[in-house]
């Protein structure tokens, strides 16, 4: 093995330059876990929380290496996990950290073969997204026919959840965000109504939508549950704007007689069986030329700042993958 591999640490919550290349051991893989030799890094939305210290009540601390998912080949696998696995092209979920790594440690069992033809970076791209879209439109009961609007649409759950709306016959699809230039990259992914932040912009959008799936979170939630139509579902998947006012909730009570209903959703409530059955659909179709994986930049692990100070500009459209 290596004596060291390079990865990126949490040196200081708060501003990007908080993140720091250095030296560590290489991993050991414990029982039912695998080592990957990274290829591609997912930088998420949540990396960018945790490492501004949003998520300190969560016993994260200084020292950690933020990321959760990679694609590459496993190297060393752990007592019990099938020899077979080493030489394999994978994508992997690392846990809350620990992705951005050369060499990256994931249990067996949040570890998906890749099919011939799709790249790690593209992996990266939708292992996470394209799985956690699905599932919040399940649980929006989103049924073909219905319009759907997804807020906060120009990063990778957002785009993957417009296709996915789109082949499951969806009725309209309308998104938010924040320039044109986004807005017609999302018509061409399938959006049929764009609009600005406020959720204002285009006189031809639905005046209601049946489910709002909301990646933003933040002050906004109220007037956006205001545009369900009865029996309307939002269901939220993202706070990157923050926590909504703690009276939300009024707004559902204040319209009472339609019915409509918030939810949360989280893909960790998901059977491990299950998020891996749709990830590796969600792979094939991608490799098929069905789903298409959008990637903003591809930079080197040692920029790992720099995509977080883009993350933070909030001009990123799908994902940010690093490659060591």
């Amino acid at each position: 093995m290596e004596s060291t591999v390079r990865a990126v640490v949490i040196q200081q919550f708060g501003d990007p330059g908080g993140l720091q290349v250095v030296d560590v051991p290489p991993p050991r893989a414990a029982a039912g876990q695998v080592v990957i030799e990274t290829e591609a890094i997912g930088v998420g939305g949540v990396d960018a929380m945790i490492r501004r210290g949003t998520l300190g009540g969560y016993g994260l601390g200084v020292g950690m290496v933020p990321g959760s998912e990679v694609a590459g080949t496993v190297v060393r696998v752990g007592e019990g996990v099938d020899h077979a696995w080493i030489g394999r092209r994978v994508w992997a979920f690392t846990g809350v950290g620990g992705g951005y790594v050369e060499q990256a440690v994931a249990p067996v069992a949040d570890t998906v073969s890749l099919p011939d033809g799709l790249t790690s970076v593209d992996a990266v791209t939708l292992g996470s997204a394209a799985p956690v879209a699905h599932f919040a439109l399940a649980q929006g009961r989103f049924a073909p026919g219905e319009s759907l609007l997804v807020r906060g649409a120009a990063g990778s759950i957002g785009i993957a959840a417009v296709q996915l709306a789109v082949r499951a016959g969806a009725g309209a699809v309308a998104v938010t965000t924040s320039s044109p230039g986004r807005g017609w990259r999302l018509r061409e992914l399938g959006a049929t109504h764009v609009l600005d932040r406020a959720g204002d912009g285009d006189p031809t959008a639905p005046a209601a939508y049946d489910v709002i799936i909301d990646i933003v979170g933040g002050p906004g939630i109220p007037s956006f549950i205001d545009r369900l139509a009865p029996s309307g579902r939002l269901v939220a998947v993202g706070m990157v704007a923050g926590l909504p006012p703690s009276d939300f909730g009024m707004r559902l009570i204040e319209s009472f007689q339609r019915s409509r209903s918030f939810s949360t959703f989280s893909l960790n409530t998901v059977p491990v069986a299950a998020r891996d059955r749709v990830r590796a659909e969600s792979f094939a179709a991608a490799a098929g030329g069905q789903l298409t994986a959008v990637v903003d930049a591809v930079l080197p692990l040692d920029a790992a700042a720099e995509a977080h100070r883009r993350m933070d500009d909030g001009t990123v459209f799908g994902r940010i993958v690093l490659t060591p």
